[in-house]
């Protein structure tokens, strides 16, 4: 395919209410939507390089950077008779994972409908249904988030991730576990601890969770294999995994039993795919991460989610979940029984809703031979 048009669109959606992270208070959500053009076909993508550098040192004004002035010039234009091609044009690009993998979405979108296949089947998918599950930010009270969590029990959702924070642990944990016995409970530190805190996870311990995410720093492996062999919840790590070197790093130092897996912050779905097959092979069940996209990325993460290894629920919600209107027809639901449909029409299988998203649009950018 020859991609002769190529438009990046900043985007905010304003969220149905502020989520609450270690790491601060989100009321919107910026992004970048990449649109590539060619041959008759459209291809969408989304960068989840968000407005401030707190998740990762990734932005949109960044990210926008390395997309206008590197990695579209490589591809504009060029005969590609696949992804990987495209990849090996701006592999010499180091780092900037988000602005990359906006792009390569776009890429895979436009190959897998110029095969007239969905993007589950191009990726290897295997399901018709995925498990979703549900994050939530960190509440006022324990009674507030016990009320959440029923809410989201009743629509469907069997596993809760709550976030925490110092001093908004262990009583959100306790509270949760006595009301629910069974629930299916996951912890989220987004690296807000460190090694003084063994004792808190350890008692953490007594309260059956799936797993912690991300206790001890963002950009850490090494201490975090100090805590595992701490402590019998198994760790799962997010935001120091950028790659599949870092994956067998963490995994051959023992610096956790579960990955999870973003697009977005390990290059794109052929980064994603490669770490998948490695934890697969080493017995490691990885779970697909969310960045509160809109439609176009949720529709990636649901494709990918549909891989054979990923056997955890993901953050893949509803739309609705924290917009009050998505950007793409049809909008993304939940099933009764907390499953959500992986789209088979071709590429992501869903269509832009063009009049929603130039009523989010910031700034665009248009590129063409």
């Amino acid at each position: 395919m020859r991609f002769d048009r190529i438009e990046l669109i900043h985007v905010k959606l304003i969220l149905r209410a502020p989520f609450v992270t270690s790491m601060g208070v989100e009321n919107d959500e910026e992004h970048i939507i990449v649109r590539v053009d060619g041959e008759g076909i459209t291809g969408w993508g989304e960068s989840v390089a968000e407005g401030t550098p707190f998740y990762s040192y990734e932005t949109v004004p960044t990210a926008w950077h390395i997309l206008r002035d590197f990695l579209i010039p490589s591809i504009l234009g060029k005969e590609l008779s696949n992804v990987a091609e495209a990849l090996s044009l701006y592999e010499k690009v180091r780092g900037h994972m988000m602005a990359k993998a906006g792009l390569e979405a776009a890429l895979w979108d436009a190959f897998a409908k110029s095969q007239n296949i969905s993007l589950s089947k191009m990726m290897g998918g295997v399901r018709q249904k995925i498990d979703a599950g549900v994050s939530i930010g960190i509440q006022p009270t324990e009674q507030v988030m016990i009320q959440k969590v029923e809410g989201y029990l009743k629509e469907g959702y069997k596993r809760m991730k709550i976030k925490i924070a110092p001093g908004s642990d262990i009583q959100f944990v306790q509270a949760l576990r006595k009301e629910f016995p069974n629930l299916q409970l996951w912890v989220d530190a987004n690296s807000a601890y460190s090694l003084n805190d063994i004792a808190l996870f350890k008692k953490m311990d007594e309260y059956g969770l799936e797993l912690i995410e991300q206790p001890l720093g963002y950009d850490d492996i090494y201490e975090h294999s100090k805590l595992q062999k701490e402590i019998k919840t198994p760790i799962c790590l997010d935001e120091s995994v950028h790659s599949l070197d870092d994956t067998r790093a963490a995994i051959e130092l023992g610096s956790c039993r579960i990955i999870n897996i973003k697009p977005g912050r390990v290059g794109g779905f052929t980064e994603s795919k490669l770490i998948h097959d490695y934890c697969a092979s080493k017995n490691i069940p990885v779970w697909c991460g969310g960045m509160l996209e809109s439609g176009i990325g949720r529709a990636g993460n649901v494709a990918l989610a549909s891989l054979p290894n990923f056997t955890l629920p993901g953050d893949i919600s509803s739309s609705k979940r924290h917009y009050l209107e998505d950007i793409v027809e049809p909008e993304f639901v939940i099933n009764p029984d907390g499953t959500m449909n992986v789209p088979t029409k071709p590429g992501i299988g869903v269509e832009v809703n063009m009049k929603m998203l130039q009523k989010v649009t910031i700034r665009r950018d248009v590129f063409k031979v």
